[in-house]
């Protein structure tokens, strides 16, 4: 019996070892972020065990008085869909230090979707990485959260 108790509290110990070895970082890209341009609000979210991210707020939402749509998609029935609420981000793993991969990112100004990662910068920035294959072929843009 002291046998089986001494090995409960061992299995225990290790358990809540591994649980506090978690990095409480992942959750640090949670928010409001303000896009590079200034015209654009993006909420980042959990989506599972990735993280996800819409947008939520646009500097001038409307368009021929009509809420903007994402035009530029090329799926033809996307079109017409309002960009408030439009998810931009998806698939996005955490990778420790700050750093979120495997993601994509959609930009609707141009309607494509490229490979992304991001990263939180020591100024608090988000770097989000846009790329096609390689990440030296691609773009950079910073965003700050809001507060």
């Amino acid at each position: 019996m002291k046998t089986t108790t001494f090995f409960t509290l061992i299995v225990f110990f290790i358990l809540s070892l591994q649980a506090s070895a978690i990095d409480p970082g992942a959750d640090e890209i949670l928010g409001i972020w303000l896009n590079h341009e200034k015209d654009a609000h993006i909420e980042v979210y959990k989506c599972g065990d990735t993280f996800c991210g819409k947008i939520i707020w646009l500097k001038n939402p409307n368009e021929d008085g009509a809420p903007k749509k994402d035009k530029h998609n090329p799926d033809d029935a996307s079109k017409s869909n309002p960009l408030m609420g439009l998810d931009m981000l998806s698939g996005f793993s955490y990778k420790g230090n700050k750093k979120w991969d495997d993601g994509k990112i959609y930009n609707p100004r141009e309607g494509k979707t490229y490979s992304c990662y991001l990263n939180i910068k020591d100024d608090g920035s988000l770097k989000v990485r846009g790329f096609i294959g390689l990440s030296i072929i691609g773009k950079t843009n910073y965003w700050s959260r809001v507060k």
